[in-house]
């Protein structure tokens, strides 16, 4: 049912209505412009500055400790989802030192984030994510995969990348400045057809936003392995993994969250040539003498 209506009366009052339909549908104008521009004012109207990055981002109100203590209760629920964590307790001491080695040797050691690493029993699952605040998981199916420590920090860098940058709290920031627009635009269609267009765009928009965040981490992570003493052409390397895994029925990338691995591929080599001006790529991860506490490929680890 529809609750504006041009061609009847959408209530009988002797023939009039309240007010006529034509004063009904203008009203509801009104109401659609108030709702999209409190949801725009709302999102405009506090922008801050990242600190590492130095772009401008509209994050809402919410602060960095709130991401910390969201990211570490979500951490076990995310956990059982992909099988708890992995039993072997040298493999967690591995993915762990990695992760610590990028944020102490690079610039995300001064965001005031405290991350911490995990490895997940999925053995099936191919996925790696990081939640707000701090916490970083990779799945034993991707893992297992990897043939170096650098391909490993290649998705750390990556996976910090997404911290470091806020993407949680944009994503939500922008989310409701999505519901708030569309809400508004479905108020003055005032017809489910309309609203069902509309609400199609707006997933395509936050499809696209998705995209941009996975781009933008993939730059962070080469420029944090960078500082750290990793090869970041060791990321390449994860993306055709990726590639591989995704298989020929793989989903066009405009219905994708993430960007075609070969897309990212070129960017990543743009971003290697970006912060490469000055660094020697030759030198990979042994500018620590730290050994490490596990080998990738080990026959006794797998």
């Amino acid at each position: 049912m529809s609750y504006y209506r041009t061609g009847e009366q959408a209530y009988e009052n002797g023939g009039r209505g309240f007010g006529g339909g034509s004063n009904f549908r203008w009203g509801g104008l009104l109401i659609a412009a108030i709702f999209a521009g409190f949801a725009v004012c709302k999102y405009y109207a506090q922008p801050q500055i990242n600190e590492i990055t130095g772009e401008k981002q509209h994050v809402g109100a919410i602060t960095k400790e709130q991401e910390m203590a969201l990211g570490i209760q979500s951490a076990p629920h995310m956990a059982q989802q992909y099988g708890g964590l992995y039993p072997d307790q040298r493999a967690q001491a591995f993915v762990k030192q990695v992760g610590h080695k990028i944020v102490d040797n690079s610039v995300v050691d001064k965001s005031g984030y405290q991350f911490d690493f995990h490895l997940l029993a999925d053995p099936d699952v191919i996925n790696a994510f990081a939640l707000p605040g701090g916490q970083v998981f990779i799945t034993m199916a991707l893992f297992s995969k990897l043939q170096n420590e650098d391909q490993l920090a290649g998705i750390w860098g990556h996976e910090i990348g997404h911290v470091i940058a806020r993407h949680g709290s944009e994503r939500m920031a922008k989310d409701e400045l999505i519901k708030g627009v569309t809400g508004a635009a479905v108020i003055a269609a005032g017809d489910y057809s309309s609203a069902q267009g509309i609400q199609m765009i707006a997933g395509m928009i936050g499809l696209k936003y998705g995209r941009d965040q996975e781009l933008e981490s993939d730059d962070l992570g080469v420029r944090f392995m960078y500082e750290a003493g990793y090869d970041p052409r060791h990321m390449i390397e994860v993306m055709k993994i990726l590639k591989a895994a995704g298989g020929p029925n793989r989903a066009p990338e405009f219905q994708s969250t993430h960007p075609d691995p070969e897309n990212r591929i070129e960017k990543i080599q743009a971003a290697i040539e970006k912060y490469s001006r000055g660094s020697r790529l030759d030198q990979g991860n042994n500018s620590s003498n730290e050994p490490p506490a596990i080998k990738l490929k080990d026959p006794n680890f797998k």
